[in-house]
């Protein structure tokens, strides 16, 4: 039995325009399906089947779309914004009643093929806080955004960036739900500033993954990772019909 997830699915997805003006980032077709069913898939195949999507942009046509998961053997739950938009950070506090006592955070618009399970077992023995997933990117695959030196994250800022910094968040994190009970309910509050005052308290825990993150916030992402789900889509087909034969 794995933790809980909060997915974050509330963006406007600017950055796609014009294909998100009447379809929510997470529900694009990507590889034959909705994103958000990849995602879904992928946890599941981790023996994750207890999510919670943070809706807020168009947040009824994807829990329409995406329903209460009996479809692929999870159970979906949503939280919604409400007419203000309060930011990654405060859309996780507002989903604390669902997600328990800790769980993993992750973004609606992430593919991230990573173990899971060991996620959790690093965050569990480092009895800290939190726990941030990082990737050695070398401005590879995005800007570099985090400062990791002897398994410690020293620093890290999307924002004012540093040379030395080598990794990128790979945008899953495990929390214990106290973290968020620090905010204001229905405060706007960004999840990096929480990252932030974690580090500040030595209370964030680290994990480096060694597979690349996919992610459909841009156009080039988008293709990208369509190409990269179709190209495993072709391989399981090839694996199927050799064990047919």
């Amino acid at each position: 039995m794995s933790l809980p997830v909060a997915i974050l699915a509330g963006g406007l997805g600017t950055r796609l325009q014009p294909m998100t003006e009447t379809t929510p980032k997470v529900l694009i077709e990507v590889a034959g399906k909705p994103f958000a069913v990849h995602q879904i898939e992928l946890l599941r195949s981790h023996g994750i089947t207890d999510i919670v999507f943070c809706v807020g942009h168009m947040g009824e046509q994807i829990k329409k779309v995406l329903g209460d998961g009996s479809l692929w053997g999870v159970h979906l739950n949503y939280v919604f914004d409400g007419p203000t938009l309060l930011g990654t950070g405060g859309a996780i506090r507002n989903a604390l009643p669902l997600l328990g006592n800790a769980f993993f955070v992750l973004y609606g618009d992430s593919y991230l093929e990573c173990d899971y399970r060991a996620v959790e077992e690093a965050f569990w023995i480092s009895r800290k806080l939190g726990l941030m997933t990082v990737y050695h990117n070398e401005d590879q695959w995005d800007r570099s955004n985090v400062l990791f030196k002897n398994g410690c994250i020293k620093q890290y800022d999307k924002r004012r960036r540093t040379l030395d910094m080598r990794h990128i968040d790979y945008g899953l994190g495990v929390f214990q739900a106290k973290v968020y009970y620090a905010y204001f309910e229905n405060a706007i509050l960004d999840l990096a500033n929480i990252y932030q005052d974690l580090i500040a308290q030595d209370q964030l825990a680290a994990f480096e993954v060694t597979q690349r993150f996919f992610e459909v916030g841009s156009h080039a992402g988008l293709e990208e990772t369509q190409r990269f789900l179709e190209e495993r889509q072709e391989l399981k087909n090839e694996l199927h019909s050799k064990i047919s034969e």
